[in-house]
């Protein structure tokens, strides 16, 4: 690891340790990065949602690569020169190896952190049985070891198996196999959140945006107990519904509609020159 890499994962892993949460906005490409980054965000996630869109691949099939999605975080790495978290998704593969192989491929890459999730990129069976899913984590954990922050996920909820006990059961395991933070995208409720964190303190916790059940804030979320709020690839929707809305206007026959875009030369000055 590059004194540099060392650099942001030691930023990264002191973000989720302060005494309240933080906000890892997720990029997936160069602009939407640099404009992160000019927020104000300390640290910004990957989505393996928004990339795979961006090329015209479907999500959670294995359409992309992981030298693939390594790189595209990289690339946001580099461009904000924050640290980033990959959405690297299940590891690419079945078996604990390949989840070790992207984790030291993540290292090589200067990436601050990445998740392995306990999908399978297989509709018909979504989610790995709970022992490969640790034995997965447990892999991935010794490889990551204090090298770069390691976030155990389980996407129960996602999948429509929606049992708080066996995802708390899964991130306990997981916690206890080594991740150094645990996520469970979905929970619906304050209530679920709150039960996650307590069951697998003192490791921090990242929330998907939210419980279902209503909007939260930052502080709400902070004071039940997570560490890290991510969006996933909530603001390349946003993105693409500004697009699509626009798109509407310009076909009804109001090109001008597109002057109110952000001017090239604004995001132009904060990429490398």
């Amino acid at each position: 690891m590059s004194s540099y890499a060392g650099d942001l994962y030691e930023r990264f892993r002191e973000l989720h340790q302060g005494p309240s949460a933080f906000i890892m906005p997720n990029a997936w490409d160069g602009g939407s990065a640099v404009l992160l980054k000019r927020a104000g965000f300390r640290a910004l996630g990957s989505t393996s949602l928004g990339f795979a869109f961006s090329l015209g691949r479907q999500d959670g099939r294995h359409a992309v690569t992981r030298a693939e999605a390594i790189a595209n975080a990289a690339l946001l790495s580099r461009l904000a020169n924050l640290p980033v978290n990959g959405d690297l998704e299940d590891g690419y593969g079945p078996e604990p190896d390949d989840c070790a192989a992207t984790v030291r491929a993540a290292i090589e890459a200067g990436l601050a952190g990445l998740g392995i999730e306990d999908t399978t990129a297989d509709p018909s069976r979504p989610i790995h049985e709970f022992d490969d899913a640790v034995k997965r984590v447990r892999a991935a954990a010794i490889a990551a070891k204090g090298r770069i922050v390691l976030t155990g996920r389980t996407d129960n909820f996602l999948h429509g198996r929606a049992d708080l006990d066996e995802t708390t059961r899964r991130l306990v395991a997981f916690a206890e196999a080594g991740a150094d933070v645990l996520y469970a995208p979905g929970l619906p409720t304050m209530d679920a959140i709150r039960a996650v964190v307590r069951a697998v303190s003192p490791k921090p916790v990242n929330v998907l945006i939210g419980p279902n059940e209503a909007a939260a804030s930052l502080a709400e979320l902070s004071s039940a107990g997570a560490k890290r709020i991510s969006v996933g690839g909530a603001l390349y929707r946003v993105a693409m519904t500004a697009m699509a809305a626009t798109a509407r206007e310009v076909a009804e026959g109001n090109p001008a509609v597109v002057r109110r875009a952000i001017p090239a030369g604004e995001i132009a000055g904060l990429l490398p020159q």
